[in-house]
């Protein structure tokens, strides 16, 4: 028997061994329970519900034991089959005491052949929600509760938790409300499969109708004679979005003698905004980013720096991307000038980030803008959120060698300003002005140049480039055979900051597509 009413059955938005595995979810949205206890379970539907801090909500997953750090243990101790109806249906009795209802979305998983019951509680539309303490006891206390790092507490009667937890009431953010503009006609089956099909979701497009594979996503909204898709659906899952929200886009424009040089190149970046992000930081590594090779006579590594390191730029792009207002109209601006590359997205920084704050060591950010954008962008692995950006690109402008980024908001918040300068070593060298001899020093196997000519015609998946040369890619001398080409500085991953990224690629560098045209 399964659970009829508002509790529907349904498939994840994520893999569940990745949200087991905290692949894809921070820890502190994601809740265990070993068993079945409604009291605690309702109380932390309640928390992810009020979504205080504009997450997404979190997971609650019936069944999976954990240990004192809140770390799973495997295998989970599960739930028995006949306990599987009865949780259902007790479920349902306690989500309708919440004030006002709140139901999650409901599924029931194996795992190591252990039955576990998941639930997906996005944040609330009609926020804030209470919940009662002890939801047997006759005379019921009810309480708001909401997420503490990684527990559920009770909020304290008229604390500032609790005036500010009142205060959200009806202030959904903008990316989870409905874009009246648009139709769900507006959304495309495709870039929705290729979105499921890149995060490795379980959820089957092809066993719903358009419109219920929508709602299990929660990229709609309103009943079925008034659907209308949700502005972070138009967002990633439309052809243009600029269409429904203008200034949705992404602005490079390169100087390439200065600002008041009288030159300048620009290109525009439209299309669902993920799509966007990874375009620009292409055509901005292909148009603006060097390196330079250095060879040591008593290494056989060489030396790499970057004029500007690359982890940085996606870091600020991402950032603007993420934290930008959709509200507004002013599309998100990449300038590159010759000592230096700026980012600039509108509004500022939330109220409750200070500024002083922003080139100090650590930001904590208390209230993200956009909680849907954030969960999607953290799938597609383009972010972590947590506040982690400005650090990230702290510590890849350091490991290059460069100074520190700058980071600039007025007291109104009105703008947010990164500045990232180039590598002092690098202003007018690039790597064309290698000799040739530097490439003529270069001994490569036989293996070695066919992996070059293969990468001329593009980057390649490492397990193309071993069936190219039709060998085990965990072959041992294959594996050297690219860590020597990367070593000399021949070839470099697509995705430097992360080595083992499902999309990692390896390509040419300047020097390898040098080496290639002396051949």
């Amino acid at each position: 028997m399964i659970v009829k009413g508002p509790i529907k059955m349904a498939e994840l938005p994520v893999n569940l061994e990745d949200l087991l595995r905290h692949r894809t979810v921070e820890s502190d949205r994601i809740e265990y329970k070993t068993g079945w206890n409604p009291a605690p379970v309702i109380n932390t539907l309640c928390a992810f519900a009020n979504d205080f801090e504009n997450l997404g909500g979190g997971y609650l997953i019936i069944g999976q034991d954990c240990d004192a750090d809140g770390v799973p243990i495997f295998p989970p101790t599960g739930l028995n089959d006949n306990q599987l109806d009865k949780i259902q249906q007790d479920l349902l009795r306690c989500c309708k005491m919440m004030q006002p209802e709140y139901y999650p979305v409901l599924s029931v998983e194996k795992f190591e052949g252990k039955n576990l019951i998941v639930l997906w509680a996005p944040g609330g539309q009609n926020r804030p929600y209470k919940a009662p303490r002890d939801v047997n006891a006759r005379h019921k206390e009810y309480h708001y509760y909401i997420r503490r790092y990684a527990n559920t507490v009770q909020v304290v009667e008229n604390s500032e938790d609790q005036q500010e937890l009142l205060s959200l009431a009806a202030k959904i953010p903008f990316d989870d409300r409905r874009c009246i503009a648009a139709s769900i006609d507006d959304l495309k089956l495709a870039l929705i499969k290729d979105y499921l099909k890149e995060v490795g979701s379980a959820l089957d497009p092809d066993k719903y109708s358009f419109l219920d594979l929508c709602r299990q996503m929660k990229i709609v909204d309103g009943g079925n004679e008034f659907v209308k898709p949700r502005n972070a659906g138009v967002l990633f899952f439309s052809d243009h979005p600029s269409k429904f929200l203008p200034g949705a886009q992404i602005d490079v424009v390169i100087f390439p003698k200065g600002a008041g040089g009288g030159e300048l190149i620009e290109k525009t970046f439209a299309g669902p905004i993920h799509e966007q992000v990874t375009s620009a930081l292409r055509y901005i590594q292909n148009e603006a980013l060097q390196q330079k090779v250095i060879k040591r006579p008593d290494r056989a590594e060489a030396t790499r720096i970057s004029n500007y390191p690359y982890a940085a730029i996606e870091e600020a792009l991402v950032n603007a991307v993420y934290h930008r207002s959709y509200e507004q109209s002013e599309p998100v601006e990449v300038r590159i000038h010759p000592d230096r590359i700026e980012i600039v997205s509108y509004p500022g920084p939330d109220a409750s980030i200070r500024i002083e704050a922003l080139n100090g060591e650590q930001i904590v950010a208390r209230r993200y803008r956009n909680r849907r954008i954030g969960d999607f962008l953290k799938d597609l692995d383009l972010t972590e959120g947590r506040g982690t950006g400005i650090p990230t690109m702290r510590k890849a402008m350091s490991d290059n060698g460069s100074a520190n980024p700058e980071f600039k908001t007025d007291d109104d918040r009105t703008y947010f300003f990164a500045k990232l300068l180039v590598h002092p070593d690098m202003p007018g060298v690039m790597v064309e002005d290698q000799q040739p001899e530097e490439v003529a020093e270069i001994a490569l196997s036989d293996s070695a140049l066919k992996i070059l000519k293969f990468l001329a015609n593009g980057p390649k998946r490492k397990v193309e480039i071993a069936e190219f040369l039709d060998v085990s890619r965990r072959t041992g001398s294959f594996t050297e055979t690219l860590e020597s080409l990367r070593n000399n500085g021949l070839i470099e991953l697509t995705i430097p900051e992360k080595p083992t990224s499902s999309r990692q690629q390896y390509r040419l560098s300047m020097l390898g597509k040098k080496h290639i045209q002396t051949l």
